[in-house]
């Protein structure tokens, strides 16, 4: 008998209350306190001596030794005129859509009026200067560039900083450089891991200067996250990222073969990455490891691959009906979701939590990771129950202006006075009182 390559789940008679759901699904086990504890010294490092420590764990974890950390812009000019033409041509379509979705989600400022003239008018305002960052480690992520660039440009980010690991040759990986030159992104710097977060929070001018960022945004491994869950009281994150995750709800009407392959498209990335099937139909679960089983092996990156769908975050996951499965999508409030289902349309619009949704047989995960427009860098391990899609709102704050002349101050100054006196804030009310009092003397 073959041993499946994936684990199997039944919870078709399980309860379906959020809590149980919640307990039972496959999901990446996470716990960064070991690389918070080890990433610890290094930002200590890194914000006492800057670019000389930058330098020193550049050689050590990245076996490079550097002169220069930031990127010449003849490096990022010839890379972009070496790059290769179907690449250069599939990245142009990319920036392309993604610069369209983005654009749509532009704010413009917004002004509510009140009695006696009083208005609120709620602006969006770019963050000043923004740290992308790049990983390189088990693949190389041009498009990663794209999707974070893009969303800051519309933002209206003037200022904006790319690091990415360098390669053997002391530079980033030339296509990353190359996505850089086509945005028109000019600072570029070759650093990774802990100590590129570390020099973003903080900055550095020993030698060459790089300003801190308010904002540091991108994916990355464990020590990256660990990185920036410990800086984030210095600057801004986007999120603490785990690792990448696909849930799949499938019916019988699912095409078995497409299953498998968006199963191991997300497995592809690495041995943590979660693929996950939820289906009422156990003929279905049967073929899809079967499948599996057959294109496992054929696949470049097959042991990664099957370690990820091996492992206790990977499953497939039967539940009694589609009313079960779609309670465990929004349970799980997946990074990727996709729906094989007769009507996916449908279903989506009780799908509530899923940081993307894709929809029936020609809307894969990996469609959506370089060409639909959307934004791949998303939450994940849950946190699409309550956080975004990286996109043009990251990237702005807000800030209201409150302008309100007498008679519109008048038209609350009771109530302002009543409530300051309920918190025992009586300052607060007198600060409104004496307006009127000194109207009234005069």
């Amino acid at each position: 008998m073959t041993t499946s390559p994936i684990n199997r789940l039944d919870l078709r008679d399980s309860a379906l209350d959020r809590r149980t759901l919640r307990a039972s699904v496959p999901r990446a086990q996470v716990d960064l306190s070991d690389a918070v504890a080890a990433v610890g010294p290094l930002l200590a490092a890194v914000r006492e001596h800057g670019r000389s420590a930058v330098l020193e764990y550049t050689e050590r974890f990245d076996r490079v030794a550097l002169d220069t950390v930031r990127v010449p812009a003849a490096e990022l000019t010839r890379a972009a005129a070496e790059l290769d033409p179907r690449i250069r041509a599939a990245l142009e379509e990319t920036i392309r859509r993604t610069r369209a979705v983005a654009a749509a989600d532009a704010r413009p400022p917004v002004t509510t009026s009140f009695d006696g003239g009083g208005t609120v008018t709620t602006r969006w305002l770019p963050v000043d200067r923004v740290g992308l960052y790049v990983p390189g480690g088990l693949a190389v992520y041009p498009s990663t560039v794209v999707m974070n660039v893009v969303p800051a440009q519309v933002a209206g980010v003037a200022s904006l900083a790319i690091a990415s690991p360098p390669q053997s040759t002391g530079l980033p990986h030339p296509t990353v450089m190359a996505a850089a030159a086509m945005l028109g992104v000019e600072e570029v710097w070759a650093m990774g891991g802990a100590q590129a977060v570390a020099a973003f929070a903080h900055g550095f001018d020993d030698g060459e200067v790089l300003e801190p960022v308010d904002l540091i945004t991108g994916p990355g491994n464990a020590f990256v996250a660990a990185a920036k869950a410990s800086v984030r009281s210095v600057v801004g994150i986007d999120s603490v990222a785990g690792p990448t995750e696909i849930i799949v709800l499938a019916d019988d009407t699912a095409d078995p073969r497409f299953v498998a392959a968006d199963l191991i498209s997300q497995a592809e990335h690495d041995p943590q990455a979660a693929s996950v099937l939820v289906t009422a139909s156990e003929a279905l679960a049967d073929a899809v490891a079967a499948e599996l089983a057959a294109q496992v092996p054929a696949a470049s990156h097959r042991e990664r691959i099957a370690e990820a769908l091996a492992g206790p975050q990977s499953g497939i996951v039967l539940v009694r009906d589609l009313d079960a499965g779609i309670a465990v999508l929004n349970a799980y409030a997946g990074e990727h979701v996709q729906l094989m289902v007769a009507e996916p349309r449908a279903v989506a619009e009780r799908v509530t939590n899923g940081g993307a949704v894709f929809l029936g047989d020609h809307s894969p995960v990996a469609l959506g990771d370089y060409c639909a427009g959307s934004n791949h860098v998303l939450p994940t391990m849950g946190n699409a129950a309550h956080a975004s899609a990286l996109g043009v709102q990251s990237f702005l704050k807000v800030s209201q202006v409150i302008d309100y002349p007498a008679p519109a101050l008048a038209a609350v100054a009771d109530h302002i006075v009543a409530l300051a006196a309920d918190e025992d804030l009586p300052a607060h009310g007198a600060a409104v009182s004496l307006r009127f009092a000194a109207d009234e003397e005069n």
